[in-house]
C-alpha cells in the first residue's frame, strides 16, 4: 500500500539563487513546529546535505535517477514517508538541468515543484521568468513561485503582480546577509566550519512564517518498493575511515552499504590522530586537503601509518581529496605546496578554475560503479591509469583511476549502491 506525506521538490533557474537557504530555513521552521522533516538532496552533492542534515536534524540521502537509480529513489521516499511529517528535496542546478533533471524527479513521483526564483535586480521579468518554468514541460507539477533576495515589501508587489493569474505566489524572502551561506570553491562551507549557522538557520526559519510556506504542502502518494539487501560481502571486515573537516565528503548511502555488507565502521582523523585504528581496509574520502596542508604534512606518525598499511599489502581506496592526499605533494591555489603520503608517484595543485564536473561510470575489474566528479586541481603522474570512466552526458572518457598494490584511487566520488559487490572488492 501507498504511504502518503505531504512533500515538496523546491527548484530554480540556475544554481545561486537560494535553494540550500530556503530548504534548509524551510526544515528548520517545521522542525521547530514538532514535524519530523526528512530533507533529499537531488544529485551528487555532499555540501548541501550537511546544511539540510543540521536544519532537519535527520541524515540526507541523494536522489538522482541516473547514479541512485529509479528504484532506490523510490525506496528512500517511501521510507521516510513512513516517518515523516515533510519531505523536502532540493533541486540541482536548473530545474530542468540535466538528464536526468530535477523536473524529471518531480514528474516521476508527482512531488510538487516550488519555484524559487533570486529576484534581486529584476522587476516583471521575474513574471516572465515563472511562466517559462511552469510551461516549458506540460507534465511538471508546479506548486507555485517564491521571490527571493527581495528588497522590500514594494519590490515584491512588482514581483507579485508580474505573475499570471494561473500561478500560485508563496511569497517572498529578503535579502539578508544573516541568513546567507558563506561558500567557496566546491561551492558552500561546510557546516561544521560555520561559527554562527544555527543563528543563520533559526533567523531563516523565522521568516519562513511570513510566507505560504508556513502551511504543510498537500500529501503525495509514495509507493513501496522491495530492495533486496546486498550480500554479507564483508563480514569481519573492519574499515578505517577518514572523517574530518579535511575528508568529509561522506555518502549516508555508501556508509549504509558497507555496513549491509557486514563491515564494521571505524572513524579517524588524517588531522589529528597519531595513528590508525585497527583495521583491515582504509577509506580516504573527498574533502579539502588543500585547505589543511601543513597540518596533514606535519602529522608525521598518521603518514607513517598509512604508509605501512599500504606496505602491508592491505586495501586503501581513496577518491578525490583522498587521492590527494596519497600523492607525493599537493599546492593550494597560492602555490603553496606540502608534502602528502607518496604513496602515489605524482603531484597535484589547485587551480582557479573547474577542472572536471560531471557524472560519470567506471568499469573496473571488480564490476562498473557510478558517480561523479567534482574537482579544481590538476594532477601530473607517471603511473599510467588501471582505466578511465566514461561520462553520462556523452560516453567520452573521463577521469582517470590508478591502482598501486592494493591502493585504488581516482578523482571519482563512487556511489557503491550501484554495485554493492563490486564496491565491496575494494575493501577485501
Amino acid at each position: 500500500m501507498p504511504t502518503t506525506c505531504p512533500a515538496l521538490l523546491l527548484a530554480a533557474p540556475a544554481s545561486g539563487q537560494g535553494k540550500t537557504t530556503v530548504t534548509a530555513a524551510l526544515a528548520r521552521y517545521h522542525r521547530n513546529r514538532g514535524h519530523t522533516v526528512r530533507a533529499f538532496k537531488t544529485g551528487p552533492d555532499f555540501l548541501d546535505p550537511m546544511i539540510l542534515e543540521r536544519a532537519s536534524g535527520q541524515p540526507v540521502y541523494q536522489l538522482d535517477l541516473w547514479m541512485v537509480g529509479e528504484r532506490d529513489c523510490r525506496a528512500l521516499l517511501y521510507q521516510a514517508a513512513q516517518e515523516a511529517d515533510l519531505i523536502l528535496i532540493e533541486g540541482v542546478m536548473g530545474l530542468f538541468d540535466g538528464t536526468p533533471s530535477s523536473a524529471d524527479l518531480a514528474r516521476l513521483f508527482g512531488v510538487p515543484v516550488l519555484a524559487l526564483i533570486n529576484a534581486h535586480a529584476m522587476a516583471q521579468t521575474f513574471g516572465a521568468i515563472a511562466y517559462g518554468l511552469a510551461h516549458y514541460r506540460p507534465d511538471l507539477p508546479l506548486a507555485g513561485v517564491l521571490a527571493n533576495r527581495v528588497a522590500g515589501p514594494g519590490h515584491a508587489e512588482l514581483l507579485a503582480e508580474s505573475l499570471p493569474p494561473d500561478l500560485r505566489y508563496y511569497g517572498w524572502l529578503p535579502r539578508a546577509g544573516e541568513i546567507a551561506l558563506p561558500d567557496r570553491h566546491l561551492g558552500l562551507v561546510q557546516a561544521v566550519e560555520i561559527a554562527d549557522l544555527e543563528t543563520r538557520l533559526e533567523a531563516a526559519a523565522a521568516l519562513i512564517a511570513q510566507t505560504a510556506l508556513a502551511e504543510l504542502p498537500p500529501p503525495v502518494a509514495f509507493a513501496p518498493v522491495t530492495v533486496e539487501p546486498p550480500p554479507r560481502l564483508l563480514r569481519g571486515v573492519r574499515i578505517g575511515i577518514a572523517c574530518d573537516t579535511a575528508f568529509a565528503f561522506l555518502y549516508p548511502a555508501n556508509l549504509d552499504t558497507l555496513r549491509a555488507m557486514g563491515a564494521e565502521l571505524a572513524f579517524f582523523s588524517p588531522l589529528t590522530d597519531s595513528a590508525l585504528p585497527e583495521v583491515d581496509s582504509v577509506y580516504l574520502p573527498g574533502g579539502y586537503p588543500e585547505l589543511h596542508l601543513d597540518t596533514l604534512a606535519g602529522n608525521g606518525s598518521m603518514r607513517e601509518a598509512l604508509r605501512r598499511h599500504h606496505q602491508a599489502g592491505k586495501p586503501l581506496y581513496a577518491e578525490c581529496g583522498g587521492l590527494l592526499y596519497t600523492l607525493q605533494s599537493l599546492a593550494d591555489q597560492k602555490g603553496h605546496r606540502a608534502a602528502m603520503l607518496g604513496l602515489l608517484p605524482g603531484h597535484a595543485a589547485l587551480q582557479t578554475k573547474l577542472a572536471g564536473l560531471g557524472m560519470q561510470s567506471v568499469e573496473l575489474p571488480e564490476g562498473e560503479l557510478r558517480g561523479h566528479t567534482f574537482h579544481h586541481s590538476r594532477l601530473e603522474t607517471p603511473l599510467l591509469p588501471l582505466a578511465h570512466s566514461r561520462r553520462q552526458r556523452d560516453g567520452k572518457p573521463g577521469e582517470a583511476v590508478y591502482r598501486v598494490g592494493r591502493l585504488t584511487a581516482s578523482y571519482l566520488h563512487l556511489y557503491f549502491a550501484s554495485n554493492p559487490a563490486a564496491a565491496a572488492q575494494l575493501f577485501v
